[in-house]
């Protein structure tokens, strides 16, 4: 039996294929049937960085777009080639349950000579770096010392490229590689990966504080202004730190570097993180719950619970917040805490969000007309360009009046491309949609974010409630509330748990208030007898 005929096989144990596949030294993808990765062994992150997983074919291989075609015409062999990576020979298979198995072996030839030097920066590309690797881990006649990769990625990039144009961008990539020069050695490497990720290699590092050094010092010297054609461009760097003795196989080495510069981004960019091996362990689990979380949407795993909000003038509940839950067969349930920020990560939110925005709609159209129905909306989503006509869908499939919908936002959505988010807040505006800001007061800049844009709503954090009587939370939630009230907008405040809580916040100006004492979080047909109840009651 061949062995992508036992792949096919094992394939359907995930246990078993997690050991035969990382074990092998090519790239194994497993693919679905759109050509999406599902899944790729360690190899394969080492060759296409760890967030491979949902990529298809084409984002992988741009050059060859045809390598699609050939797996849908069945073709068990083919070539394709990674502008990174290098050409590979292809060996495709097909498992038992129609995903597609491809064994990536790595073609050596005069390609390889194109593919090691960078044109922009002159760095070498990912097959020198490998060959680098290689000789700096070869035996040295008992020579000792250490072998240190830095993984950087640089933070804001995309940003200076989008707003100042590409040739900036190039220009400020030639910038970072001199800068990467200057405070490397002669003996280290120094290579470009593709796009704004680079890797350093220092050999002969006497211990890990030696390699933190370099990192810190890389760390500031990247994070110092740029001065490009009239422009001062400002942008930060993540590192990624990999130690390794000799006799450690270099493949293991680049994934290792790869998983701390995750981490290193995942703890707020702009510092360096060192590689410890429960990251492994981490990233798999990770891997794992993407793969549930892609096919939770697929299956309509989610579910919508609602919490309502109270006017404090009258005391009735005058609309809920539609808050998402999922409930895993295997699994249990999910804590939005855990699968939000990878749906954000996978770009995963945006169809998530359009689900719960035509959901919350519709649903809404079964309370009175004068309830409200609030969705939280993902900075995600404003990048997206789509959410404007993601809430007209919503409206016009449910039928659901404009002014009925609130959308709530958090203070995230502005810290990048702030001009674009407050064209879209508008233009919600103009269809009749409320905006409330979210999570009031834990941001960088609110107060200005309350000039630029005039929201119907605050929503103060429930830090603020639930802080002790007579506290400086006791005085910020005054304050803001006095605020809120000079401007015209409504007051809630979240997260009430007590009476004692609610009995503080009726002498505080707030208008509305939301917490597990005046409501928990319901499934849509119990909510229903909630409002029944109550219009029984007038």
């Amino acid at each position: 039996m061949s062995v992508l005929s036992c792949l096919s096989t094992a394939v359907s144990s995930s246990a078993l294929q997690e050991v035969i596949l990382d074990g092998l030294l090519h790239p194994v993808l497993v693919l679905n049937s759109d050509a999406e990765v599902i899944y790729g062994n360690a190899s394969a992150a080492a060759c296409f960085g760890p967030y491979l997983i949902g990529s298809d074919l084409n984002a992988l291989f741009p050059a060859c777009p045809d390598a699609i075609a050939c797996l849908h015409a069945r073709r068990t062999t083919f070539e394709v080639i990674s502008e990174t990576a290098g050409r590979f020979s292809v060996f495709a298979s097909v498992s038992s349950d129609g995903d597609s198995i491809l064994s990536l072996i790595p073609v050596v030839s005069d390609v390889r000579s194109i593919v090691e030097t960078d044109e922009l920066t002159g760095l070498i590309k990912r097959n020198g770096l490998r060959g680098f690797l290689e000789q700096a881990f070869a035996p040295k006649g008992g020579e000792g010392g250490l072998v240190a990769v830095h993984f950087l990625d640089l933070d804001r990039f995309k940003v200076v490229n989008d707003t100042l144009g590409h040739t900036i961008g190039d220009q400020l990539l030639k910038k970072v590689a001199e800068r990467l020069l200057s405070v490397c050695r002669k003996q280290d490497c120094v290579a470009r990966l593709g796009g704004d990720e680079f890797v350093i290699v220092q050999s002969g590092v006497t211990d890990l504080a030696d390699a933190e050094r370099l990192a810190a010092r890389l760390v500031d010297l990247v994070g110092r202004t740029y001065v490009l054609s009239g422009h001062a461009v400002n942008i930060g760097v993540s590192v990624g730190i990999a130690m390794a003795e000799r006799n450690q196989a270099p493949r293991d080495l680049l994934r290792n570097g790869d998983l701390a510069l995750y981490e290193a981004k995942r703890a707020g960019r702009g510092r360096f993180r060192v590689f410890e091996p429960g990251m492994y362990a981490a990233l798999r689990l990770r891997r794992e719950l993407e793969v549930d979380l892609r096919r939770a949407l697929a299956l309509r795993q989610f579910d919508l619970h609602y919490q309502p909000f109270l006017d404090l003038e009258t005391n009735r509940i005058i609309g809920y917040e539609a808050l998402i839950r999922w409930e895993h067969p295997t699994r249990g349930c999910v804590s939005p805490a855990d699968f939000i920020p990878l749906a954000e990560e996978t770009g995963l939110i945006n169809k998530i969000g359009e689900w719960v925005m035509r959901t919350a709609c519709a649903t809404a159209m079964s309370w009175s007309e004068d309830m409200t129905v609030a969705v939280n909306v993902s900075p995600i989503q404003f990048k997206a360009d789509g959410l404007v006509q993601t809430v007209l869908s919503a409206l016009a499939f449910s039928g659901l009046s404009p002014h009925r919908l609130e959308i709530e936002i958090t203070e995230g959505a502005f810290l990048e491309d702030t001009p674009n988010v407050l064209k879209t807040l508008h233009a919600l505006r103009d269809l009749g949609v409320k905006i409330s800001m979210d999570d009031f007061g834990t941001g960088y800049s609110s107060l200005s974010y309350l000039q630029k844009f005039p929201f119907d709503k605050i929503k103060i954090d429930q830090s603020f409630i639930q802080a002790s009587a007579g506290g400086d939370g006791e005085a910020i939630l005054k304050a803001i509330a006095s605020l809120g009230l000079s401007l015209g907008m409504a007051i809630t405040a979240e997260g009430v748990e007590t009476a004692e809580q609610l009995a503080r916040i009726r002498g505080e100006n707030c208008t509305h208030v939301q917490g597990y004492y005046t409501g928990r979080p319901q499934p849509a047909d119990r909510i229903s007898t909630t409002i029944e109840t109550e219009a029984a009651g007038d």
